[in-house]
Order: C-alpha cells, then sequence, then structure tokens
C-alpha cells in the first residue's frame, strides 16, 4: 500500500471517488424510496394485494445479489470503470422497462380474463423493471464498498459509514417529493420515479476519467480461490440456500400453482452452485466467524430494508399517508445524521464496532414494539426515532467488520454479504412482511365479521416459506374503504382491522433484531476471549484460519 495521503486516504482522488461512490448509493436510495411510497398506487391502479406487492419490491433486492456478487468477483479482473458502466445502462433500463406497465384504459368494459392479462402484464413490467433497478444498485455497491475500504484502510468504519450516509440521503429526498408530489400535487408514479434518473447522471459524471487502486487482495495477486477461501463451504451455504430460493420462485411460473417442483430445481441449482465453490476453494470448509456474519447480515437486510421497503405504508396506514411519509424522511433524517458519528462513537466513546451493533439491535427491538402501539404522531415520531437510532449503523458497521477480519477475501466477502443482506431482504423481509400483513389484515377482519371478510377477502391465498397459507384483502377494495369519505360502518370496520394487523405485523418484525442482539452479544464475547476486536492484515493471517 502507498503511504496515506490527506489523512486516512491512501489515494490523492480518493475523497473525489468517495463522494461518486456516495452520489451512485443515493441514486439507489431515492429509487428505492420513491417506489416504496407508491407500492399504494400501483395496488390501487393494478388491483395489487399485500403478497404481490411484496414479491414486486422483493425484485427489488433479489437482483442486488447477482449485482454485487458478480461485480464483487470480477470487480479486481475487470476494472471498477467498467462496472460502474453497466450499472449506469442497467439504471436506464429499468426506468424504460417499468414505465412500459400501463393499466387499462377502460377496464369497467373489459373481460375478466381480459383483466387478469393486463394485470399479469404490469406485475412483470413492474417486477423487472424493479429487477434491473437492483442489478444496477448491486453493481455499483460491488464497485463502492471494497473501494472505499481500500481507500481507508485505518478506518473503514468511519468512511463506510460516511460512504452509507448516502443511503437516508437517498432516502430523505425521494420520499419527500413523493410526498409533495404524490400526496399534494397527485403527480402519475411514473413521472415521480423518473427523478431517480438525475443522481444517476450525476454519479455517471463523477466517475468518468478516474484512477482506481487496488484491494490487499488484488495487489497480493491472489486467485478467486485463495479469496474465497475464507467463504468457503459454510458461507457458500448461506448465499446458495438464498439462491435456492429465489430460483424456485422464478420457475414457478412455469408449473401449476402449488407444485413442489419448482423448489425443487431452486435447491438443485443452489447444490450446483454450492458445489462450484467447493471446487474454487478445494472443499475449504471456511471461517465459522465468517458464516456467522453473512447469517447475520442476513437479518440485517430482511430487518432494515424490508421493513424500509413497507413502513411508510404501514405507517400510513395506522396514522395517515401524508405523516407516514414525513415519518420516514425523519428517520431517515436521523440515520443520514447518525453515520457522519461513527469515528466518534468508536474512537471517543471506546465502543467496538460489534458493541455499536449490539446496541443498535437492541434499540431496534425496542423502536419496532414502540412503533406497533403508537396511536398518535408524536408517539409514533419517538418509537420510530428511536428505530431509527438502531438501524442506523447496521449494513456499514457489517461490512467494516468483515473487511477488516478477512483482508485476504477482497470484495469478495464484503460483495457477498451485501449479496446476502438484499436477497434477504427480498425473499425474507419484503415478501414475509407482505405475507403477515395479509394474513393479520384476513385475520382482524374475520374475527370482527366473517361474512364480511368472504366480501373482502383477496382471490389467491398469500405464501411465504413455511407458514401456512393465509388470505389478505383485495387491494382493490381495500383501496375503495380507506378513499371512501364518509366510510360505511362495514368499510370502518374493515380499514380498523386492517390496521390491527398492520400492528401485530410490526410486533412480528421486532423478532428479528432480538435474535441480532443475540448474536452480537456472542460475538462481543467472543472478541473479548481472543484479546478483543482489532483489523487483520493478510500477513497476520496468511492461511485464513485464526478464525476457521
Amino acid at each position: 500500500m502507498s503511504k496515506s495521503l490527506a489523512g486516512d486516504a491512501i489515494a490523492p482522488n480518493a475523497y473525489r471517488l468517495l463522494w461518486a461512490g456516495f452520489m451512485a448509493i443515493l441514486a439507489a436510495g431515492v429509487g428505492f424510496a420513491i417506489r416504496g411510497g407508491i407500492f399504494d398506487n400501483w395496488g390501487g391502479e393494478f388491483g395489487f394485494t399485500g403478497a404481490e406487492l411484496g414479491a414486486i419490491g422483493a425484485a427489488g433486492f433479489t437482483g442486488f445479489c447477482f449485482g454485487i456478487i458478480i461485480g464483487g468477483i470480477v470487480v479486481d479482473k475487470v476494472g471498477y470503470g467498467w462496472l460502474v458502466a453497466a450499472a449506469f445502462l442497467f439504471h436506464i433500463a429499468s426506468a424504460i422497462v417499468t414505465f412500459m406497465a400501463m393499466a387499462p384504459a377502460d377496464a369497467a368494459s373489459m373481460t375478466k380474463e381480459a383483466l387478469d392479462l393486463a394485470k399479469s402484464n404490469a406485475n412483470m413490467y413492474l417486477t423487472v423493471g424493479m429487477f434491473l433497478f437492483a442489478i444496477a444498485n448491486g453493481t455499483l455497491e460491488a464497485v463502492a464498498n471494497p473501494l472505499v475500504a481500500t481507500l481507508f484502510p485505518n478506518n473503514r468504519t468511519h468512511y463506510l459509514n460516511i460512504l452509507h450516509a448516502s443511503w437516508p440521503a437517498g432516502l430523505i429526498l425521494g420520499s419527500a417529493l413523493g410526498w409533495v408530489l404524490d400526496d399534494i400535487y397527485k403527480i402519475h408514479w411514473k413521472m415521480q420515479l423518473a427523478l431517480y434518473l438525475i443522481p444517476t447522471v450525476l454519479y455517471g459524471i463523477m466517475f468518468l476519467g478516474q484512477s482506481f487502486p487496488k484491494s490487499e487482495a488484488s495487489e497480493k495477486g491472489l486467485s478467486i480461490g485463495e479469496m474465497f477461501k475464507d467463504v468457503g463451504l459454510l458461507g457458500g451455504a448461506v448465499v446458495c440456500f438464498l439462491l435456492a430460493l429465489f430460483f424456485g420462485d422464478l420457475a414457478k411460473a412455469a408449473f401449476p400453482p402449488g407444485s413442489p417442483i419448482p423448489q425443487y430445481i431452486g435447491y438443485a441449482i443452489g447444490g450446483v452452485l454450492l458445489l462450484g465453490i467447493g471446487i474454487i476453494t478445494k472443499f475449504s470448509i471456511g471461517s465459522i466467524l465468517l458464516f456467522v456474519l453473512f447469517i447475520t447480515h442476513a437479518l440485517v437486510g430482511a430487518v432494515e430494508l424490508g421493513t424500509d421497503g413497507w413502513i411508510q405504508n404501514i405507517t400510513g396506514n395506522i396514522l395517515s399517508s401524508s405523516e407516514g411519509k414525513f415519518l420516514f424522511v425523519f428517520t431517515s433524517a436521523v440515520m443520514f445524521g447518525l453515520r457522519f458519528c461513527s469515528h466518534f462513537i468508536e474512537k471517543k466513546l471506546g465502543m467496538s464496532p460489534v458493541a455499536i451493533l449490539l446496541a443498535c439491535a437492541v434499540l431496534a427491538f425496542i423502536g419496532l414494539n414502540l412503533t406497533s402501539m403508537a396511536s398518535t404522531f408524536v408517539m409514533a415520531l419517538l418509537a420510530l426515532t428511536v428505530y431509527g437510532v438502531g438501524k442506523t449503523f447496521f449494513w456499514p458497521t457489517m461490512l467494516a467488520v468483515a473487511s477488516d477480519r478477512f483482508p485476504r477475501s477482497g470484495a469478495v466477502a464484503i460483495s457477498i454479504m451485501g449479496g446476502i443482506g438484499m436477497m434477504s431482504a427480498g425473499l425474507v423481509g419484503s415478501k414475509g412482511l407482505g405475507y403477515f400483513k395479509d394474513r393479520y389484515a384476513g385475520e382482524e377482519v374475520a374475527k370482527a365479521d366473517p361474512a364480511l371478510f368472504e366480501e373482502y377477502k383477496a382471490e389467491q391465498a398469500s405464501k411465504f416459506l413455511v407458514f401456512p397459507d393465509a388470505y389478505g384483502l383485495d387491494g382493490k377494495k381495500l383501496g375503495a374503504a380507506k378513499d371512501a369519505k364518509p366510510r360505511t360502518a362495514e368499510q370502518t370496520k374493515v380499514v380498523e382491522a386492517d390496521i390491527r394487523g398492520d400492528r401485530r405485523t410490526l410486533v412480528t418484525d421486532s423478532a428479528i433484531p432480538a435474535t441480532m442482539a443475540v448474536i452480537y452479544l456472542g460475538l462481543l464475547i467472543y472478541f473479548k476471549s481472543i484479546g478483543g476486536y482489532k483489523a487483520l492484515k493478510i500477513h497476520e493471517d496468511p492461511v485464513g484460519i485464526a478464525e476457521a
């Protein structure tokens, strides 16, 4: 490594590259927030259920996995610049495909078959558009995360948190724009969504013509197989399991509903990919610590990004749409500000990255439970502030820990970790919250009035992993009940039951950070037993087995 320049940096253009990466992730945040704010538009315009919207939202996470993992594997070989160019093109393609989703112009005169076809086509365009958007975001993180970890090797937690402060900044901008354009001026959702193309053009300009450093692993000339050894079969099993779920879902379109064959296909593909990792690493078991970090980051993705995808909708349902958007903007502002403070917390307060993560998990658990009980704007503001503080440091600090402890993996370990987090956000977080939102709303309406439930029940059951099939509420009928002024007694009963279902959904969601807190406590005890947490260099762990 070259001598440190400009304080912590090891390259003269380090800070320009840092802010270019910041702008790239900001573009992802703007698009994500606007999409989250227009879920209700899609539900009303196309008649999607919560589970269907959750599945569309899931594509906005799963594609990320492919972008970041493939990008992380090849980034040191093909160069950062080519990946930035590919991500830029994927962002443009995402907008084009998404805008092809069209609602029928004269739905009243169309047959049920024609309406179902129109809905299916809209679902396809929105899902593919989400997937392309996610690939672009994943490819950019495959560039930005290892780039910043390489540029600032002595203070990774601080600078990775600064890099990822761009995410809540994007959420703030996207949510604020959605709040004004959607709730106040009623601008069509396509015009709102197009706004993420502005930071897309800016990050393209900022990266243009820049030179990039190499990671420590790349400088040492390590092969892909050597970089993968710490991941090994244990870490590979985590990502291959999630990929098996993804490919199983993808195959469902070719088989009758309820057929187990698609999931068998998914597991077969996952097994082949795991075998490939075994061959590349000469069947290295991998690091137990990295395996635990991968599992934990799957939970991070589910609770942070999965919840972020629904939280505007849920809090907006409990209170009002505009209040839900304001609360989301506020908690994102809390995240943005605090991510510039990780250096103070780590260095001045003496908290290790793992101790920071433990405190965050406890706060996230408390915050989600408090939010589930909120009935006024002030109470919701306090509850979501606690939750916002809790989720602030999860993602970048987890990446910093993996980069600190596994230097020989180069971009591979943190790229796979990011892919696992996003894949879990889509397959577990977004889909899971959509399922429980449907399930609990249906249960609450059925308890209040079984006949009313039959009237409002969705045509198809919602499904999620091993949980029993559950019937939610028809998206169009629920939307009409919410919009009715004044509401009938039956409509009021449905809306109130739907709110109770949302409260139960948040309580269920809080089990994830509770589990994370237990894991972080175990890691804290582990590091204390080996003399404390510190960043490693390749020469300190030449064979990668110190934590196997």
